[in-house]
């Protein structure tokens, strides 16, 4: 089984404001994308579960014509606040890189090398 980094051709996390963290995961490759999607691994509760939120928080877009997946999440803390770790949230999307992948028999394309 791989993982989503393997994959995706970026994975990435930022602020969209104070408030909200945005999350970016584009593939090369329609096949790459459909996969993925297909796959059921990016979700909102998947995606809820992962980052400890309630599911009625996360807002998800599936963008085929971009291959891309989009999430957005309130920030845990205000951006700039007294515990704020992350003052851009470049690096919230770490947790994304190690979601599996299943294997979809009868794949084609560039996300069939193993």
């Amino acid at each position: 089984m791989r993982v989503l980094a393997d994959i995706a051709s970026l994975i990435r996390s930022k602020n969209a404001g104070p408030f909200v963290l945005t999350f970016d995961i584009m593939f090369e490759s329609d096949d790459d994308y459909e996969i993925v999607r297909r796959s059921g691994a990016l979700s909102v509760g998947v995606f809820a579960e992962l980052y400890r939120v309630p599911a009625e928080t996360v807002r998800f877009f599936e963008c085929a014509n971009a291959r891309a997946f989009k999430f957005s999440i309130p920030r845990p803390c205000f951006q700039g606040d007294l515990g704020d770790a992350d003052l851009h949230g470049g690096q919230q999307f770490i947790p994304l890189m190690s979601i599996e992948i299943p294997e979809i028999a009868g794949r084609s394309g560039s996300a069939a090398k193993a």
